[in-house]
């Protein structure tokens, strides 16, 4: 039984789709992640350290708001809601591995096909982004994806993270300070490829 209004289009908007779940729609949970899956699958990547914890929070924050999709208070949009459960889950992930450090019985670390772009010094590049954002404090991290690599504002990224505005900046400048330390190599032009 399918309980949602649609938008003009004849699409329901994510609140649809999460009030149909609550209200006991089967699809519905599952078409509003087919629409953001893959933004969530990114942000689990590069909060996490590894793979494997990025899949592990990635599924335990599903599970979350799958479970307690009706405490939705529809003060944010679905999809900041979304992704503020996935942060949340990495960075409970991150401290646990603190206390109990594991590591990765994988030998592949990769973990989808790549665009047709995959350039060699470009997959080096990234991996040398990713292994200095590795380096960073958990909360310099989540501010620094946040800001720099989604695109958000500092107001966004503090709502998104719980914290005021002034220490999103903060975290940022420190984390871009490091960053920066880390990546001097590639300021010499002859070290690009």
């Amino acid at each position: 039984m399918r309980i949602f209004r649609g938008d003009s289009e004849g699409e329901p908007s994510d609140v649809d789709l999460l009030a149909a779940h609550v209200a006991g729609d089967r699809h519905a949970f599952e078409t509003l992640l087919s629409r953001h899956y893959d933004h969530l699958w990114h942000v689990a990547k590069r909060t996490s350290y590894t793979t494997e914890d990025a899949a592990d929070a990635l599924q335990e924050a599903l599970l979350s708001a799958h479970r307690n999709a009706g405490s939705f208070r529809r003060d944010a949009a679905v999809r900041s809601w979304l992704h503020t459960i996935v942060v949340n889950a990495c960075l409970d992930r991150i401290r646990r591995n603190k206390v109990r450090p594991a590591m990765s019985l994988s030998a592949d670390e990769d973990d989808e096909p790549r665009d047709t772009r995959d350039y060699v010094s470009e997959v080096e590049l990234s991996m040398v982004v990713e292994r200095a954002l590795a380096q960073l404090p958990p909360d310099q991290r989540t501010a620094i994806v946040a800001v720099d690599l989604e695109g958000r504002s500092t107001s966004e990224a503090a709502i998104l993270l719980g914290v005021p505005e002034g220490t999103v900046k903060s975290r940022c400048a420190r984390g871009r300070k490091k960053l920066a330390a880390s990546l001097e190599y590639f300021r010499v032009e002859g070290n690009r490829s």
